[in-house]
């Protein structure tokens, strides 16, 4: 068998491929393709993040969604007949003043009037009786300071008996149903007489000197 010569030998092994090559080669193509998982898992993380943020927001809007609801429908069955006591808070008006100019009259005869008066006066007790169980209720104003929040002031008048603006007087009456305003009572309210600068106070003949009173 012929040897080869040295030449020939260095030169093929020189040609082949080196285990230190293969090695590197292999080890750079892993570290890409876990590089390339990790960027792809990061991506899949953030959008992951966004699906979640987002069912988060549309599940918040939702839950305000149903309570709104929720609220609207309790306020709808609440006040459903707002309208209807709006109708008969006229009438309401008109039996009261008729109460009150019956009774201020001097004819018809007494006991016919007070049969009117009487009627008239069941009539409207009956009516608020219904509007009661419908938590209809009048603005007790009488007497009370005024309110811009249920009063409406249709005048003043001076008074020394009152604080400044006390409800004196009602003209028409104010109603709620339930906590909701329906209409503000109509009123008058005090005002306390105003002493020109400089005057003294009216003194009556008890409270005056004796050499006054002497006098007089």
């Amino acid at each position: 068998m012929e040897e080869k010569p040295i030449e020939e030998d260095l030169e093929e092994v020189s040609a082949a491929p080196s285990e230190t090559d293969d090695g590197a080669e292999v080890e750079s193509e892993a570290e890409d393709a876990v590089a390339a998982l990790k960027t792809a898992l990061a991506s899949a993380e953030e959008a992951g993040k966004a699906h979640e943020d987002r069912f988060l927001r549309l599940y918040a809007e939702f839950e305000n969604y149903k309570k709104r609801t929720a609220r609207e429908m309790q306020d709808f069955r609440k006040f459903a007949n707002e309208a209807l006591i709006r109708d008969l808070l006229p009438v309401i008006d008109n039996l009261e003043r008729a109460i009150q100019s019956s009774s201020s009259q001097e004819s018809p005869p007494e006991d016919i009037q007070s049969c009117i008066v009487e009627g008239v006066s069941m009539t409207l007790n009956e009516i608020l009786k219904v509007l009661d169980r419908y938590h209809v209720k009048p603005i007790d104003a009488l007497e009370k300071p005024f309110d811009p929040n249920f009063h409406e002031a249709v005048g003043q008048e001076l008074s020394d008996e009152h604080a400044d603006n006390t409800v004196v007087r009602e003209y028409q009456k104010g109603y709620l149903l339930h906590d909701r305003l329906i209409r503000p009572a109509m009123v008058v309210v005090s005002k306390a007489p105003s002493t020109p600068a400089g005057a003294e106070p009216p003194v009556s003949a008890d409270d005056a000197p004796d050499d006054l009173n002497n006098e007089a």
